[in-house]
């Protein structure tokens, strides 16, 4: 397949782009400045993207997004929107208007979109939640609606906490963890969502050629896990103690609404779909997730 593919330069887009190559497949890269080997050159800002560079490939994968894990002034809360309804907006009407036009589009979203939900088990019929990033990842989802509507199979991959060690929010934690200051966030009753990423590029993968897939999906392992037993499965797989708390009224002094809306939040989130459409997890529990993401033996 001929894919494009934003957000290549994340954590995960490198992962995912050497992987959709060992698979066979030839990605174009969603790039900024024209002088990218093989790259289709966008402006999702400016909503600039030529519908002609997007003829003849078959699927699209969207991940490029601001980066959600920081303080939220007014200025970042509307990069963070914008990054993400208007970067998915410009793709799905460049796409409309291809002559060629792609098959698939795999467009980035989030577990957020719940809110607060306490110990609620959440699937993909769930209710949406009514903070910001709720009300962001609505908007995002909604965006890939003019692809949808000219017959465009549209996923939208609901992503929860992507387990890597040299990325996203586990990369964040690691030094302290490995210090022996690690522990758990506020009352640690929290449940938070995860997958490792070698899961999440297998599911991508595997939804590029599930012709049956569309809509939202789950993009989480089977089994979330409270945040109090995570530090102490971290902890476990570093070698380190992890009964250090974080008291919330640290976190929300430091971060702000982003702490209360994210690493205080709780999100119960299963992968009804995926189960549904057959994909099977290389790693369903969280201490073999850990192993595998931090180099251990599984």
């Amino acid at each position: 397949m001929q894919i494009a593919l934003s957000g290549s330069s994340g954590f995960l887009g490198r992962h995912l782009e050497r992987r959709l190559e060992d698979a066979g497949h030839v990605v174009r890269r969603l790039v900024r400045t024209a002088d990218a080997r093989d790259g289709i050159v966008w402006n999702p800002e400016a909503g600039g993207l030529d519908p002609a560079a997007l003829s003849g490939i078959d699927a699209v994968v969207h991940l490029a997004g601001e980066p959600i894990a920081q303080r939220w002034t007014r200025e970042r809360k509307r990069r963070i929107r914008e990054s993400r309804v208007r970067g998915t907006e410009t793709i799905a009407r460049a796409m409309v208007g291809a002559r060629d036009r792609p098959r698939v589009l795999l467009s980035g979203s989030a577990v957020g979109i719940y809110g607060d939900r306490g110990d609620e088990v959440l699937d993909e019929r769930s209710g949406r939640g009514k903070d910001f990033l709720a009300a962001v990842a609505t908007e995002w989802e909604r965006a890939t609606d003019p692809a949808r509507d000219v017959g465009v199979r549209v996923v939208q991959l609901r992503t929860g906490l992507v387990l890597a060690e040299d990325g996203g929010a586990l990369a964040k934690m690691l030094p302290l963890f490995r210090a022996g200051v690690g522990g758990p966030i506020g009352t640690g009753r929290q449940w938070m969502s995860w997958i490792t990423r070698e899961d999440f590029v297998r599911a991508v993968l595997f939804l590029l050629g599930a012709e049956e897939a569309a809509g939202p999906v789950n993009v989480v392992g089977p089994h979330p896990a409270r945040n109090a037993e995570f530090a102490r499965l971290l902890g476990r797989a570093l070698h380190r103690p992890a009964v250090l708390p974080v008291p919330a009224v640290a976190l929300r002094l430091a971060f702000g609404e982003m702490a209360q809306s994210t690493l205080l939040a709780s999100q119960r989130a299963l992968p009804r779909r995926l189960g549904e459409l057959g994909f099977q997890f290389r790693f369903p529990l969280l201490a073999d997730g850990l192993a595998f993401e931090l180099g251990r033996t599984v």
